[in-house]
């Protein structure tokens, strides 16, 4: 067999427990190549061959990795000259033009104390101020989960992985797009606990319309609560909601822990261009009194909420991020906050939003640079595409986006699995494809290892010119945690792929979302706890009429 060939034989043992036929079937094995006496020995060196391998691969695991920490430079877009002119303006924006407080008189009175100039329900901050203000914000917290080895670092050079969020539909191979109820709710919770690269409970993992809008919330914390051990998000959709959340972590942490520990995140969005109304910031400000971290974020879509160009865009988006975060810090200095940004651009044909765009991208690494200049915690999406399904189009637009977040700098990534049709639809199959994919940025945030095992130097001089590294003493030690390896994608050979079914990425997909939770478990909770938070749901539910408006 001809030199040309070897590389064939690492592709073929990459499945090792399918070396062997494979090989009988079709090379012609000479001096100079692999033997099968040596394949053999190779396997039970190994311990247990292929089937043993591919079953560890795809077994059921609770673990969960810890959140990344990142090795490699993050890639910036802006110089000194052009970071400056956008800081300059975003000021000039803040005093000229001003920000709305809408139906919140106390907001008004606090901005008038601390030096605004207040006309009416509009807010003019004076140059400086609001960068005053905001240097109480911690530059990084720890936001604590029931299980403390899943508590997560945001802030510094940490990525925390958070899934999708809002999604009024949710779509599966076999049922669809359809409304989601509260058991599809209780499955993407179930799916995030067992998905070893999200760290992350997350918060409104799709909206539960079977279940009254006053009311849902509730629901959907008791979830998160008793399914999961990872850390969650509250609930901001109103201001007693959000106290609810509080309350109920009372009774899952205790009380003087979270008072003194930051057990939630939540997230405050901006009615862009420069309006905070009296709901979101009506939550912010029950989070900011009880030391509860709040993601302060425009929600943007360029060309209709900020201008076209990438420079306004970004002028605005700090604007309204300084604002909001200097307003959090009013109510309570030191309370933890996150600089936030959520921008599309917008598709000029139909008005429909886009992602996974360049331009997209490069408000993303801006808005970084931004923050890590403002010493805060930055935050911005994940997995975003608009596609309607989980196919190329999808893949290639969540890429971008993942690969953005990972290289700007992002601190806390929402929407890192699931997130479907421009955040219309959480789906299920998508999110187990988007969690696989987040193990690629953990490789990837490691960068290359230079140490003495990485160098190899034992291992170039056993192989020598010639020989193959397959069953040397290096590989041996190191194989198994030397590649990423997917719990998803097929990389088997074609024959052997279409002897299988020949089954597609959606279906190994669909697969699996079946796996996991049919091998779900729940995480152990003290029974006292349990009831407590089911007997405040339950009561609370109670003190009050349906509503779905």
């Amino acid at each position: 067999m001809g030199c040309r060939f070897r590389p064939l034989i690492a592709v073929i043992l990459n499945t090792i427990g399918l070396a062997n036929r494979y090989i009988t079937k079709h090379l012609s094995i000479g001096n100079g190549a692999l033997s099968l006496s040596k394949i053999a020995t190779l396997k039970r060196a190994r311990g247990g061959g292929g089937a043993a391998r591919r079953a560890s691969r795809t077994s059921i695991s609770f673990d969960t990795a810890k959140f990344i920490e990142r090795k490699i430079p993050l890639f910036e877009v802006l110089n000194e000259e052009a970071l400056q002119i956008i800081e300059n303006n975003a000021e000039l924006m803040l005093e000229e033009v001003g920000v709305a407080f809408v139906n919140n008189p106390k907001a008004l009175e606090l901005w008038r104390n601390a030096g605004a100039d207040v006309d009416g329900e509009r807010v003019h901050v004076p140059k400086g101020l609001a960068r005053n203000l905001i240097k109480t914000a911690p530059s990084s917290f720890t936001q604590h989960a029931r299980n403390p080895n899943r508590s997560v670092e945001i802030g510094g050079n940490s990525l925390v992985c958070a899934p999708v969020y809002g999604p009024p539909f949710v779509r599966d191979l076999d049922g669809g797009r359809r409304y989601a109820t509260i058991e599809d709710f209780q499955k993407f919770v179930k799916l995030g606990y067992m998905s070893k690269w999200l760290h992350h409970s997350g918060g409104t993992l799709c909206e539960p319309t079977d279940v009254p809008v006053n009311k849902r919330h509730l629901d959907m914390l008791l979830a998160h609560m008793t399914l999961s051990d990872k850390p969650f998000m509250g609930s901001v959709t109103e201001p007693s909601r959000a106290q609810d959340s509080v309350d109920m972590c009372e009774i899952l942490f205790g009380s003087d822990f979270v008072q003194n520990k930051t057990v939630m995140t939540s997230l405050i969005n901006i009615n862009s261009p420069m309006t905070f109304d009296d709901v979101m910031m009506g939550a912010m400000e029950v989070y900011a009194k009880n030391n509860q971290a709040c993601i302060v974020s425009p929600f943007i879509v360029g060309g209709a909420m900020a201008p076209v160009s990438i420079a306004g865009t970004l002028t605005q988006v700090l604007a309204e991020v300084l604002a909001g975060v200097a307003y959090n810090q009013l109510i309570r200095p030191g309370a933890p906050v996150i600089f936030g940004t959520f921008v599309s651009s917008i598709d000029m044909n139909s008005g429909a939003p886009t992602f996974g765009t360049p331009e997209a991208s490069h408000i993303l690494y801006g808005a970084g640079q931004l923050a890590r200049r403002l010493r805060l915690p930055f935050r911005s999406g994940g997995g975003l595409c608009g596609s309607k399904l989980p196919d190329a189009q999808a893949g290639y637009e969540s890429a971008n986006t993942l690969n953005a977040a990972l290289l700007g700098g992002v601190n806390f990534m929402l929407h890192a699995c699931g997130w479907l049709e421009g955040g219309l639809v959480s789906s299920f199959e998508k999110f187990v494809m988007d969690a696989d994919q987040l193990g690629v940025l953990h490789q990837m945030a490691k960068g290359i290892v230079m140490d003495e095992n990485a160098q190899a130097l034992d291992a170039i001089r056993e192989v020598g010119p010639g020989g193959h590294y397959l069953g040397c003493a290096h590989t041996q030690a190191n194989f198994q945690s030397a590649f990423w390896r997917t719990d998803l994608f097929d990389y088997k050979p074609f024959e052997t792929w279409q002897e299988e079914g020949g089954l597609d990425t959606m279906t190994l997909a669909s697969k699996r979302v079946k796996n996991l939770l049919d091998n779900y478990a729940k995480p152990s909770l003290e029974v006292e706890v349990e009831e407590a938070l089911n007997a405040f749901v339950n009561n609370k539910k109670a003190s009050m009429p349906d509503s779905f408006t």
